[in-house]
């Protein structure tokens, strides 16, 4: 991350995971920073952690006034990158329509509305996910708002040019999000490994780097970046 020196970016998502270790990333190459996300006490978490103090902003990307606010916190900045996700897992017969909607707001609504009140000078980027290219049962819901978000970037790359939107997508990662399988994680991870073409799992680091990538590469626009090992195609 030593081209962020200087910048200044948004990180949604900042409480947790991956958002997180980016923003330790980014605060330790000299980036200046604005966390933001819906949780204040886990933001604040992350923010004892950097070397330089950021901005801790409040911002629930199902409330459009909480991202307006935003934007008048942030004020100019050269970077956004939203983690954002509130999956909404189980058979399409036991959905809950409440559970679906949040899920579209937080990859799809969320990300045009932060469009809408929030420019940056240089770049957006997202995240998406391997279940839109390998979807599986219980899983329609992420299928479909990571699928969606993956032709939104390449929507919003047109329209807000020559700002740049891209996204990331992930495959399995270790980044403490499957910590809830308690004893069944190692197992979980080693059969994923095992499936994958690169015979691993994914790090936090391999989200940071490609996140980095995409926001550094003035001629990368429109584009999802696939960092799941070849989940995808196996």
């Amino acid at each position: 991350m030593k081209d962020l020196a200087g910048k200044r970016l948004v990180i949604v998502g900042a409480g947790a995971h991956v958002g997180a270790a980016l923003a330790r990333d980014a605060s330790a190459a000299g980036a200046d920073l604005v966390l933001t996300g819906p949780d204040l006490d886990r933001l604040q978490r992350t923010a004892s952690t950097l070397a330089v103090a950021p901005r801790v902003v409040h911002a629930d990307l199902t409330d459009e006034e909480s991202i307006a606010r935003l934007a008048k916190e942030a004020g100019e900045f050269d970077h956004l990158v939203s983690t954002a996700a509130m999956p909404a897992n189980g058979p399409v017969r036991e959905l809950e329509r409440a559970a679906v909607e949040r899920a579209f707001a937080a990859k799809v609504i969320g990300p045009m509305l932060l469009a809408k009140h929030l420019r940056p000078r240089e770049s957006m980027t997202f995240f998406s996910g391997v279940a839109a290219w390998r979807p599986a049962p219980g899983r329609v819901v992420m299928a479909t708002t990571n699928g969606a978000l993956a032709f939104l970037v390449q929507a919003l790359a047109v329209e807000l040019a020559p700002v740049r939107v891209n996204a990331v997508s992930p495959g399995i990662v270790d980044s403490g999000a499957w910590d809830g399988l308690g004893d069944g994680k190692a197992a979980f991870l080693r059969d994923v490994a095992e499936r994958n073409p690169v015979r691993r799992v994914g790090t936090t680091g391999d989200l940071v780097g490609a996140v980095s990538y995409v926001m550094t590469s003035p001629y990368v626009t429109g584009t999802v970046l696939h960092v799941d090992g070849g989940a995808r195609l196996a």
